[in-house]
């Protein structure tokens, strides 16, 4: 079994509830997305068209962000496409919360 190397990436106070941030996690660009006092993080490059999940629209009550150029949406927990053009999920990533420090897992993704 792999474990994850936590590498810190943000703080809590940077991140008020129902936003978004894009990191770079080691050469990754890394969305993270707050809903109440959890974090998630998954890929910030749609896998259609490039574009950066982070400069879309969040939606925490769907748990969805939308790719600001063609409307693909994806669940940020579980990173499957949930509205097309976009077919291939977005990899997440193991979150760790330590008071106001986010660490993300820079190996052994969450999915695809």
């Amino acid at each position: 079994m792999i474990v994850a190397d936590f590498i810190e990436v943000a703080r809590m106070s940077e991140l008020p509830d129902g936003t978004m941030k894009q990191v770079n996690l080691r050469g990754e660009l890394i969305g993270l997305y707050r809903v109440g006092d959890t974090i998630y993080a998954m890929g910030d490059i749609c896998t259609h068209e490039h574009a950066y999940l982070t400069d879309g629209e969040f939606e925490p009550e769907e748990m969805e962000v939308e790719c600001p150029l063609h409307g693909s949406r994806f669940n940020i927990e579980t990173g499957n496409v949930r509205i097309l053009p976009a077919t291939q999920p977005e990899p997440t990533y193991q979150v760790k919360v330590e008071g106001d420090v986010i660490s993300v897992g820079s190996t052994n993704p969450r999915s695809v």
